[in-house]
């Protein structure tokens, strides 16, 4: 082991969290303060009366860089989670079709091709290149971007030919299939870019690809149970973990970031410090003025951002069998749904909404007989302008509306009756009480001039000893690729205390690799599906054990 480093990570976020739990892990002193009084961000619950709800994501997807994590920190993920496999993976509805994917790829070809004739091999095809995609692909979401050299690296001239980059994930799907409402089930992910599929890189139809191959996997007690394992194992590594604790500023010291000063008025001394906290909210609040060059408030104001999303999260006194665990209603123009949101930046007459019914396969969310619904309308952020207080009712009542139509109840009233719990959460609620940079909820759009070298960078150009993690930084938004943020920002602040403390052992050596394709419940195996089936069960904690070996 090297120098013991000293590490202040603000934000309890999932990026925050992960990257306390590795330093942590590596025998690193660490101070992990969050505002709130809960950890997990948007990843945390929300908690109303007897029901439970995931506050931001409700699936795990990627399995495997979870399970990549726990293990770099020496423990094992079931023993923190049980996880239950969701199949099918949602339900699709456009209009009075539904369309369910799930099972085998090839059980999955054939509903394709009931619904949409001449699609099915289309599908298999589609599959096919896309696993060759991503086996190029992976090694640049495992890799820092320090500047535009590294685009001459060997892997990411070896991935350029497949990342289809120049192209649009819509004009990308349009290769391969030719009813658009199956376009629109392979391209409604861009949304978790906080995108339009009509102008995200064609790199992303990875997305879809993704889910289809490693499968979602719902964690018993919900997404947020994610976030507590991390501080579980944080805390048993040692870490300090502060919540109800914000931080004010971070210190510098000429171009170096020296240390924090809490909202309290305490100063934390530190070698390093990794930002957590949502990308913009950090910048336009935690430097002094005139600390920052490059990502000024005024600068900030001309980056590309995400859209939003309207959220009901409703105690309903009742089961609602007719709700599968993931189901989304598309607008009946999709296209032009989306370009009220990312262009025209209004509210939809006809939106898209998505419904999460946890409850039906998670009992510890709501009391027997009841079900915890959560409801999310993709909306602008809050550049449009738009006056919540005048607008959420509306919006509330059509949502309720949909809703009660997907489950075969005569209204709005009907749901009214049925509801004994109720949270509304706005794009203004996101940014005022979640501390979401213009609301905008999937952080910095994904476009060709924010990826890369040309996102804000693991190591923060703006100062030296700063790290950023998150999905402000590279690879950018969701889950898995905010862990990887943390295992690639850690393992560069390792190496860039090493070099400061001119040590050349211990502490760091290698690369700490991330995830590798074809792994499936931990075991290496041939790439496709997760085998259909009941629960990844839980078995107890162990005694801790020591981080392995860094492996290069």
């Amino acid at each position: 082991m090297g120098k013991r480093i000293k590490v202040a990570v603000v934000g309890a976020g999932p990026g925050g969290l992960a990257a306390a739990m590795l330093l942590a892990a590596r025998g690193h002193e660490v101070t992990l303060l969050e505002k709130q009084a809960y950890v997990g961000g948007r990843t945390s619950a929300l908690r109303i009366g007897a029901y439970t709800f995931d506050r931001g994501p409700t699936f795990l997807m990627m399995l495997p860089v979870l399970e990549e994590l726990f293990e770099r920190a020496g423990r094992d993920v079931r023993d923190y989670l049980e996880l239950k496999r969701v199949d099918p993976l949602y339900t699709l509805k456009f209009g009075e079709i539904e369309f369910s994917p799930g099972g085998s790829h090839e059980e999955t070809a054939r509903r394709v091709e009931e619904l949409f004739p001449g699609n099915g091999e289309r599908y298999l095809r589609f599959m096919s290149r896309e696993r060759d995609k991503l086996s190029r692909v992976l090694p640049l979401l495992k890799r820092p971007f320090g500047s535009a050299r590294s685009y001459f690296a060997s892997d990411v001239l070896r991935a350029l030919p497949k990342l289809d980059a120049a192209d649009t994930v819509h004009k990308r799907l349009s290769r391969y299939f030719t009813d658009e409402r199956l376009r629109w089930a392979f391209s409604f992910q861009s949304k978790y870019l906080g995108m339009s599929p009509w102008e995200c890189p064609g790199t992303f139809t990875m997305l879809s690809f993704l889910e289809h191959e490693y499968g979602l996997y719902h964690p018993i007690g919900g997404l947020n149970r994610i976030s507590e394992a991390m501080a579980d194992v944080a805390r048993e590594h040692g870490a300090a973990i502060r919540v109800g604790e914000g931080a004010r500023r971070v210190l510098t010291d000429g171009r170096r970031a020296v240390g924090v000063e809490l909202e309290s008025g305490e100063r934390l001394d530190v070698d390093a410090v990794v930002i957590g906290a949502d990308f913009g909210h950090a910048m336009t609040t935690l430097f002094e003025p005139g600390t920052l060059k490059s990502y000024t408030p005024a600068r900030l104001e001309k980056k590309k951002l995400s859209l939003s999303t309207f959220m009901l999260y409703l105690g309903i006194g009742a089961e609602l069998p007719a709700l599968p665990h993931h189901k989304i209603v598309f607008a009946s123009d999709y296209r032009r749904n989306v370009d009220d949101m990312t262009k025209r930046m209004t509210l939809s007459d006809d939106p898209s909404l998505y419904i999460h019914h946890p409850s039906r396969l998670d009992p510890t969310l709501a009391p027997p007989g009841k079900s915890a619904l959560y409801l999310l309308m993709p909306v602008p952020n809050n550049r449009s302008g738009l006056d919540w207080r005048e607008e959420a009712p509306r919006v509330r009542a059509a949502m309720l509306e949909r809703l009660a139509a997907e489950c075969g109840l005569p209204g709005a009233a009907a749901v009214e009756a049925l509801i004994e719990e109720e949270r509304m959460y706005t794009p203004e609620d996101w940014e005022k009480q979640s501390y979401v940079y213009r609301g905008a909820t999937f952080n910095l759009a994904h476009s060709l001039d924010q990826m890369m070298h040309l996102r804000p960078r693991n190591r923060f150009e703006e100062l030296e000893g700063c790290y950023l993690v998150g999905g402000g930084t590279h690879p950018g938004s969701g889950l898995p690729t905010i862990i990887q943020s943390a295992i690639i920002s850690a393992q560069l602040l390792e190496e860039e205390q090493r070099e400061r403390s001119g040590r050349s052992g211990g502490a760091g050596r290698g690369r700490w690799s991330g995830w590798r394709p074809g792994r499936r419940g931990g075991a290496a195996g041939a790439a496709g599906p997760p085998a259909a089936g009941g629960s990844e069960t839980r078995g107890a904690r162990g005694a801790a054990a020591a981080p392995p070996e860094v492996r290069s």
